[in-house]
């Protein structure tokens, strides 16, 4: 019969179909597990590429290299280094300043609309105070500070090519939001410098970024009076790309000042809380407000005053009243070396304001009639400011030294609140009285601020009071007799790093 099986006869297929698997579906099974498994063991790289990949991308240089028993000594050429990264960070905030006008005719938009390009580029600059400066205390500075100027960089090269306004305008922001490196560079000096040399160690920081400032003016209205307006950003790149190559083989790898981590929203909050509880960073601040928007003041106002009757100077001649702080921008270190360095911070800073305001009042006085005025008036604007601003620095460095960022962004915000309120102020009473009237305004603040100064003494403790006696000299400075002492002293500690060990330990506390 046809339904029987013979013996030895191959089974049907439909049993084998019953069986749920076949030999060949078996088989492929074996073979893709098997395939799947020598696939995801290849896409690894091996485990040499791997400690090779991680050994290239935590290789520092030798001269950056951090050793905890025998710390890198703070040198003078880490000290121009940081002046020299400070200079053509800050450059970048200023270069668009003075080619307003080119950059409206390439995009072909008003020059009001193109003035954006500033204003967002200055709002990016006061979002990143606010909100990435305070890391600094939390990172370990030499890989976060790497980071903000590479990320820059590459930023700032859309800026070199793009032909799109808008993606202008929203990388201008952006790049503003991450060229906050000098205000992480003036912590990490008062960090690293020793306490007899940190006033002319933070000045020599605080002329580079009064460098950078000029220094970008002055090329972009050169290089776009002769050439392409471009060609400053081109230029602006170029030394971006340098401060980065310098300081990724020079910067020393210092350890975070806080390893055990902090909350990010707590160290925001903590910003105002130390406005409102030390009241040394409170009376620095509102110096620092008032003697900034005396500054932003007088030279948004100067154009007004240089280019009408009697003066009727040219675009040019007005800008080259820039060059007049350069000699004060060289000559801060040294003052701050033979003299803030010796004296109490608050005596600088009240020496400072008082050289200001007899400039603001013969500024005031004659400048409407004759420009010997506003001559005066900038040199000891710019003379008393550097003074104060250093001694004011000197003094809060001394605030918590594990919270030096967020005691410099608090500081920081005041003055740049103080720029926003100069600039605004100063314009509107120029425009209802002219030149007296916002130079009286300029006198007012500056008097409030040496009110402010005399309202609390050098070594006073509270809110008010000269508690601590009266005496200019710094108390931790040794008396002439034992200058030898202490000379020999760090000599001895100098060879092996003791000195610094002792401070770090202390800090650390």
């Amino acid at each position: 019969m046809a339904d029987k099986i013979s013996p030895g006869a191959s089974p049907p297929k439909r049993e084998s179909q019953d069986t749920g698997t076949s030999p060949s579906d078996s088989t492929l099974g074996t073979v893709s597990s098997t395939s799947i498994a020598t696939l995801t063991t290849t896409a690894q790289p091996p485990k040499k590429w791997r400690q090779r990949l991680h050994a290239a991308k935590t290789w520092t240089p030798p001269p950056a290299r951090y050793d905890p028993s025998n710390p890198p000594k703070f040198t003078i050429w880490l000290n121009i280094l940081f002046s020299y990264a400070a200079c053509f960070t800050v450059s970048n905030l200023y270069y668009n300043q003075a080619v307003l006008n080119r950059i409206a005719l390439t995009f072909s938009v008003s020059f009001e609309k193109a003035s954006t390009v500033a204003t967002l580029m200055q709002a990016g600059y006061a979002a990143g105070l606010l909100l990435i400066c305070p890391l600094g205390d939390l990172f370990p500075r030499r890989p976060f500070i790497l980071l903000l100027v590479f990320l820059t960089t590459a930023l700032w090269l859309v800026l070199c090519l793009t032909h799109d306004f808008t993606v202008f305008v929203a990388v201008s922001f952006l790049c503003g939001l991450t060229t906050v490196t000098p205000q992480l560079m003036l912590p990490l000096v008062g960090d690293l410098a020793p306490p007899h040399r940190r006033a002319s160690s933070l000045a020599i920081i605080v002329s580079g970024l009064s460098l950078g400032v000029l220094i970008a003016r002055l090329l972009a209205g050169v290089m776009a009076s002769y050439t392409d307006w471009r060609n400053i950003y081109w230029f602006g790149f170029g030394v971006q790309f340098s401060v980065w190559g310098l300081l990724y083989v020079w910067m020393p790898a210092y350890p975070s000042k806080n390893p055990e981590g902090l909350n990010y929203f707590r160290m925001l909050w903590e910003v105002l809380v130390l406005l409102v509880t030390e009241p040394l960073l409170f009376q620095a601040s509102v110096v620092a407000f008032l003697i900034s928007a005396t500054f932003t003041s007088y030279w948004t106002t100067l154009s007004f005053l240089l280019a009408s009757p009697p003066y009727e100077y040219s675009s040019m001649v007005i800008g080259l009243f820039g060059l007049i702080g350069v000699v004060v921008i060289l000559a801060a270190p040294v003052y701050s070396r033979l003299v803030i360095d010796k004296i109490v911070p608050l005596i600088s800073a009240i020496l400072g304001l008082g050289v200001e305001l007899v400039g603001l009042i013969v500024g005031t006085t004659i400048g409407s009639w004759n420009v010997a005025g506003p001559v005066v008036q900038a040199i000891t604007i710019d003379i008393g400011g550097q003074f104060t601003q250093i001694g004011n620095r000197a003094a809060v460095y001394s605030i918590r030294p594990d919270a030096r960022n967020r005691v410099n962004t608090a500081y920081m915000v005041a003055a740049f609140s103080g720029q926003l309120t100069g600039t605004a102020v100063g314009n509107r009473l120029y425009a209802h009285g002219g030149w007296v009237y916002s130079g009286s305004c300029s006198i007012a603040f500056i008097s409030f601020a040496i009110i402010v100064c005399l309202a609390r003494g050098p070594r006073e403790t509270r809110w008010f009071g000269w508690r601590g006696g009266w005496a200019i000299r710094r108390d931790d400075l040794l008396p002439k007799k034992e200058k030898v002492t202490e000379k020999a002293l760090e000599e001895a500690t100098s060879s092996d790093g003791s000195d610094q060990r002792e401070e770090n330990r202390s800090e650390s506390k």
